[in-house]
C-alpha cells in the first residue's frame, strides 16, 4: 500500500493553512498599525493664526 500520496496531500493542506493563517495575521497587524496611525494624525492640533502660512528665506 503506496501511502506517500497521502502523506503529500496532507503536507501540502498544512502549508496552506498555516500560509492562511499568517495572512490572517499580518491582515490584523496591518489593520491595528492604520488605526493608530489615524489615530495620531488626528491628534495634530490644527495650526493658529499665521503659522505656516510663511516661509522666511534668507540667502
Amino acid at each position: 500500500m503506496d501511502i506517500s500520496g497521502v502523506q503529500t496531500a496532507a503536507i501540502a493542506s498544512n502549508v496552506g493553512q498555516n500560509d492562511a493563517a499568517g495572512i490572517a495575521v499580518l491582515k490584523k497587524a496591518m489593520d491595528v498599525q492604520k488605526e493608530s496611525a489615524l489615530q495620531l494624525i488626528e491628534s495634530i492640533p490644527a495650526p493658529s493664526g499665521n503659522t505656516g502660512h510663511n516661509i522666511n528665506v534668507k540667502v
